[in-house]
């Protein structure tokens, strides 16, 4: 693709880059820069999975669906007393606007994605809702 005899041979448009991922892909790494590069989003991403398998953990009425030392940062994964309460916790989320919290359609419970882009206050949303829901339904 480097070779000016195939770009002239093609109207310079053998193998054309990109240019929309190339373009997105800029903006997203002047906007990791801009937070302080790749060890602080490492760090605020364990920050955000280490709040929510902290409430998982907290009392027993969520349940991690992985190991400890297999656990996501980014899908973070969990179950609740019974497929009944994992219904209302869907709905209930999505009613207070934490949506897209179901888990796979083969693995049932719930699945939060917490991914680079989600903001930390997502997740203290998420916690301050799945204490109150257990205040009410544990």
């Amino acid at each position: 693709m480097l070779n000016y005899k195939v770009l002239a041979e093609n109207n310079s448009l053998y193998n054309t880059p990109p240019t929309f991922g190339v373009y997105i892909f800029g903006l997203t790494m002047k906007w990791l820069k801009s937070l302080g590069g790749l060890s602080a989003m490492a760090a605020l991403n364990q920050r955000k999975a280490s709040k929510l398998y902290a409430e998982i953990d907290r009392t027993g009425f969520y349940r991690g669906t992985a190991q400890k030392e297999s656990r996501s940062l980014m899908n973070v994964t969990f179950r609740l007393p019974s497929e009944e309460l994992e219904k209302k916790f869907d709905k209930d989320a999505t009613a207070a606007g934490l949506d897209g919290l179901k888990g796979h359609r083969s693995v049932g419970g719930m699945r939060a994605s917490i991914y680079n882009a989600f903001p930390e206050e997502g997740v203290d949303a998420l916690v301050a809702f799945m204490r109150e829901f257990e205040k009410k339904n544990g």
